[in-house]
């Protein structure tokens, strides 16, 4: 059952990855209007004339966001988030699957199924309505709370493929290298 599970594992992990190059292109356009918010301000003082906008500055806000919520299933998938790493660096790796099982099984999912379950009426609400941001010339608010639904789902299927993968080391399915090793 497992060894059919592991190319599902491979799949949501390629998938992560193409998510996690989404985050990394979002971030090279919010620089970019980061950059013309910054040099149209000085401009346009300098020629009397309003070169920004509050949609402009809500923009890089909502690429910022994008980048976060979009690149927490990547960063999850790579081992970059952050953790506590006194004991888990000296374990072998089947002992550091257990563990990473055991966060996945108990704290990763059932969190993010939680935040989807409290965010999803809040999230409907934004929609039926509409909601805009109070500022003059801002944008809709109700696309970027959808992402908080999207980002925690993502973050549920890479939980779903590590899970699987570790699963997979624990039972020894998966050839186990340890750091320093030749792979």
């Amino acid at each position: 059952m497992l060894t059919r599970l592991l190319p599902l594992a491979y799949k949501i992990d390629r998938f992560t990855a193409a998510i996690g190059k989404l985050a990394y292109w979002i971030v090279l356009v919010m620089i970019g209007v980061g950059v013309w918010n910054v040099l149209g301000r000085y401009i346009g003082n300098a020629i009397g004339q309003n070169l920004s906008s509050n949609a402009l500055i809500e923009t890089q806000w909502y690429l910022f966001d994008l980048v976060f919520l979009l690149g927490a299933a990547y960063a999850l998938q790579h081992n970059e988030h952050v953790r506590v790493d006194v004991f888990y660096a000296r374990w072998n790796r089947q002992r550091r699957a257990m563990a990473d099982l055991f966060g996945t099984l108990f704290f990763l999912l059932p969190f993010s199924i939680l935040v989807i379950y409290f965010s999803w009426s809040a999230v409907l609400q934004s929609w039926k309505i509409q909601e805009t941001s109070p500022d003059p010339g801002g944008l809709a608010r109700y696309p970027i709370k959808t992402m908080i639904l999207v980002s925690f789902a993502l973050l549920i299927l890479q939980g779903i493929s590590d899970a699987i993968k570790n699963l997979a080391i624990i039972k020894g399915l998966v050839p186990v290298v340890e750091e320093g090793e030749a792979s």
